[in-house]
């Protein structure tokens, strides 16, 4: 049986922090829920999951550096690096241990950056970028993004032909934009019908991102949940307002 992707990083994870002599040291990492104003100030705007609360961003933090994961199962938690290379990733709460635990590690060995998430105006900054960078990169080409997030619908539908696809019923069926987001029973004809993928990186932690690494078909994932995991698996990630 084939080892899973998460599998696949925890072991790069644990090679790289044997590597460093951190793996055995006596090295807690705590892992807490941010309020939202903590999380991402004040955006524009009051559709962001965050705001609605479907989602809370779990922060760890190692030597003083911090990284976070986007998880609708959350909860305090404290071990070794040791043990965060060895757990059972089984649910969506021991996944946001271990991807909030390598962000925050990896950031604090210079590996990894953008690993916590952008406050305020960020996301209405950051969003006309990524458009622009995929316009730059790509042309006027056909995008499925996968994960609802307002700004880049905002930014993205006046410019592409665009699809969105979200978990949340109260998401699925609503015109934002003049794009009406769609549900997962949508996906696979929106990612046959794309050029292109838009994926948000809490995939990774509800463990759906093999659905959307499609071979011969580019991928861009956004946020910081998925910082390290792209760094060390070789994935494009555009992030250009989280620090």
């Amino acid at each position: 049986m084939s080892k899973s992707i998460l599998n696949q990083i925890q072991e790069k994870a644990r090679k790289i922090w044997e590597k460093e002599g951190i793996l055995d040291e006596n090295i807690s990492i705590t892992a807490r829920i941010l309020s939202t104003e903590e999380a991402i100030g004040n955006p524009e705007g009051d559709d962001f999951p965050l705001l609605r609360g479907k989602e809370k961003l779990m922060e760890a933090e190692f030597r003083g550096s911090k990284g976070q994961a986007f998880t609708d199962r959350f909860g305090d938690f404290s071990t070794s690096l040791r043990e965060v290379c060895e757990m059972k990733l089984e649910n969506n709460f021991r996944r946001a241990i271990f991807v909030s635990s390598l962000n925050a590690v990896q950031s604090n060995l210079g590996q990894t950056d953008h690993t916590i998430h952008c406050r305020n105006e960020g996301p209405a900054l950051c969003a006309p970028k990524f458009a622009e960078y995929v316009m730059e990169k790509y042309g006027k080409i056909r995008i499925t993004q996968i994960g609802y997030q307002p700004a880049m619908i905002k930014a993205f539908a006046p410019k592409f032909d665009l699809r969105v696809v979200d978990l949340d019923p109260d998401n699925i069926g609503v015109n934002k934009c003049g794009i009406i987001i769609e549900g997962p029973a949508d996906t696979a004809k929106a990612i046959d019908s794309a050029d292109l993928l838009i994926v948000t990186g809490s995939t990774l932690v509800n463990e759906t991102i093999t659905d959307f690494l499609v071979e011969n078909k580019p991928t861009i994932f956004f946020g910081t949940t998925v910082s390290a995991a792209a760094d060390l698996m070789g994935w494009t990630r555009f992030c250009a307002e989280s620090s």
